[in-house]
């Protein structure tokens, strides 16, 4: 289907849905999505700025960095998938997400460095950094800033440099259509178009529409929560023209003493797996995992990707390096399968 006929027939929809009632669902939905986004975070005064993040759990530290789109909800998300365990989590909203503004510097080591002021004003001395996709530079680069505050780093699905700079959404005609969405806040038809261009927007965040269709009732559940998640538009748009405004270049990965664990699929629409290898090969001692399938949402693969985790920080965080509040390296792995 072209792209012009996917938005007349969403605008079409959408305005029957005004005639038939569904707008005032989408107004009552709206409304619901914007109180818990408000109730369920906090704002950090810090030396870098205000940041907005979430706290929860208990145990070693843990910075979750979310990826393009997203917000502390998206990060929150990501870490019960890929820990599932008992972790301190810390999620902040990237600059431009929700309620974060903006700085005047947006570069990764300024966003980087708004981590650092986030775990200070929390009182984290140290942490294992996760960034996903779009998160992955700001975790590289704070890495590479903070050493001594990093326990180890671990990139999913990452929006990395590789030479040949082929990370990215695929320009077709269907996804240039959604990236208008995004980039004109158009809240109402992204709505619409959740209920009738699932597989348009499937293939727009980076997973092959078929793959999904035959995944298991529970993973395609997950994929509507993801997806619907992305609103309001509204509160993400700053974030998301900032993360294309920042381009990649290649970072001091040579400088990462943290144990690193990578993880991309070779079927990411993102393809992300050129610059996963790229990054893998050029910091020392990096451990790289790949998927055959799953795509940039990795579909299917949560207790896999679970276990790849727990595995990585058992054989490569010391087990004699202390955590300020007292659990030691080794109880990262334990954490992790800990459900």
């Amino acid at each position: 289907m072209q792209s012009k006929n996917w938005i007349g027939i969403a605008s079409a929809v959408g305005a029957a849905a005004i005639a038939g009632g569904t707008y005032w669902r989408y107004r009552h939905d709206m409304s619901d999505r914007t109180k818990a986004l408000e109730e369920n975070s906090s704002i950090a005064r810090t030396e870098k700025g205000e940041i907005e993040y979430a706290r929860e759990g208990s145990g070693p530290a843990a910075l979750v960095i979310h990826g393009a789109g997203g917000g502390y909800d998206q990060g929150l998300y990501l870490a019960h998938e890929m820990l599932g365990g008992s972790f301190d989590v810390i999620a902040p909203s990237r600059f431009g997400y929700l309620r974060t503004p903006v700085p005047q510097d947006i570069s990764h080591t300024a966003q980087a460095d708004a981590h650092a002021a986030l775990l200070d004003k929390l009182g984290v001395k140290e942490a294992m950094i996760i960034g996903v996709s779009a998160g992955a530079p700001s975790a590289i680069e704070f890495a590479i800033r903070f050493p001594e505050r990093t326990t180890a780093l671990i990139l999913v699905v990452p929006r990395t440099y590789d030479p040949a700079n082929r990370v990215g959404v695929e320009q077709t005609p269907q996804n240039k259509t959604v990236i208008r969405l995004f980039e004109n806040s158009a809240d109402f038809p992204y709505w619409t178009a959740t209920k009738i261009g699932r597989k348009t927007l499937v293939r727009f965040f980076g997973v092959n529409p078929e793959l999904e269709a035959n995944a298991e009732p529970q993973e395609r559940e997950k994929i509507t929560g993801l997806i619907a998640d992305m609103l309001p538009l509204s509160a993400r748009v700053d974030g998301i023209l900032v993360d294309t405004s920042n381009n990649l270049v290649k970072s001091d990965l040579e400088d990462i003493v943290a144990p690193t664990l990578i993880i991309s699929a070779e079927d990411d629409l993102y393809h992300t797996l050129p610059g996963a290898r790229f990054t893998a090969e050029h910091i020392p001692d990096a451990e790289l995992k790949v998927f055959k399938t799953g795509g940039h949402l990795l579909i299917s693969k949560g207790q896999e990707v679970r276990e790849v985790i727990a595995d990585f920080l058992s054989e490569r965080v010391s087990a004699a390096a202390p955590h300020p509040n007292g659990k030691t390296s080794a109880n990262l792995s334990e954490a992790v399968v800990a459900h």
